[in-house]
This record gives structure tokens, C-alpha cells and sequence, in this order.
């Protein structure tokens, strides 16, 4: 979403703010694997974009992007603080775990949801933080390459070879 510039800025960053936090949160949650962690990092994101509005360009890059690369630092100083990446110590919650099990869908969806996060965890993490940015965050290969710093080309070459990885270790026996 382009926010126009004239709408008061505040009705704009309230606009960007409710189409992007979940995905915020879920790129950012791939990054630094802890929830609490990932919550405090997402509200520094938008912490540090509402106060640096007037930095974004449209030339640049759509403003999704620009959030991205934020989010991206912010995670990366929070990983950077605790001298380490975070292991995964439990798997997420899985919302649709309350609910009554009896339907073969939902036991096929959380067997699914279980292998993804299971083949994911056998990613290295800038493979895992690729396919964030393409699947949580939705952004396009150019987009990405804004975000890393690297050519489109390269973007598309790696978040290729790093579905190519998934797929591989979803199909691969237990």
C-alpha cells in the first residue's frame, strides 16, 4: 500500500500499521525465534518508522519494503544484544490446536504445519529469513533486494534455491 502524502501523517501510519504488523511480526518472529522477543522488535519497528517517516522515498522502493528493511535491523540488532542466534526451544502454538480435532482436514493441516516448521528448522537461517520475506512479509524479488542489499537477480536466485531446500526437506522421510 502507497500512502498518499495527503493524508495526516498519523492516518497514514495508522493505515501501513494495521495492513503490515502481522506480517512484521511473523518475518520478524523467523528471524529471532522467540515470540516475546519478536513482539519487542516489531514494536520497535514501527517505533523507528513512525519517527523516521520522512526518510522514506518512493524511489526507492515501496514503503513495504522500507518497513522490512527496518524490521530486518532491528531484528539483527536484537540477535546482534544477545551475542548469539536463539535455538528454537518449542515449537509455536498452533491456533487451531483448541479446536476439535475429529475433522481429517485439520489433522492434515496441522500435520502439514508441522512438517513446514520441522523443514524450516533445517534451513540455515538467511534461507529461513528469505522465505519470510517472500511468503510472511509477500514481498517481490526486487523488493527483497532492497531489503538485503543485493541485486534482483541474486534475490531471485536465492529465495529460489532456498524453496527448492524446503520442498526438498518436507518430502524428505522422517
Amino acid at each position: 500500500m502507497e500512502l498518499s502524502t495527503s493524508e495526516p501523517t498519523t492516518a497514514r501510519f495508522d493505515a501501513l500499521y494495521r495492513e503490515t504488523a502481522s506480517d512484521v511480526f511473523a518475518y520478524v518472529m523467523t528471524l529471532v525465534r522467540d515470540r516475546t522477543s519478536a513482539e519487542d522488535v516489531t514494536a520497535l519497528t514501527f517505533e523507528r518508522a513512525y519517527r523516521r517517516q520522512s526518510s522514506f522515498d518512493a524511489r526507492r522502493g515501496s514503503q513495504r519494503a522500507w518497513l522490512f528493511g527496518i524490521a530486518r535491523n532491528a531484528a539483527l540488532d536484537e540477535l546482534r544484544s544477545r551475542k548469539r542466534t536463539t535455538a528454537l526451544l518449542a515449537d509455536p502454538e498452533d491456533p487451531n490446536a483448541a479446536g476439535s480435532a475429529a475433522d481429517n482436514e485439520d489433522d492434515d493441516a496441522a500435520v502439514r504445519r508441522a512438517t513446514v516448521r520441522a523443514a524450516l528448522a533445517q534451513l540455515d537461517p538467511r534461507e529461513r529469513e528469505l522465505i519470510a520475506l517472500k511468503f510472511h512479509a509477500g514481498l517481490s524479488n526486487g523488493e527483497i533486494a532492497k531489503v538485503l542489499g543485493i541485486s534482483a537477480a541474486n534475490a531471485g536466485t536465492r529465495v529460489h534455491r532456498a524453496v527448492t531446500r524446503l520442498r526438498k526437506a518436507c518430502h524428505a522421510p522422517s
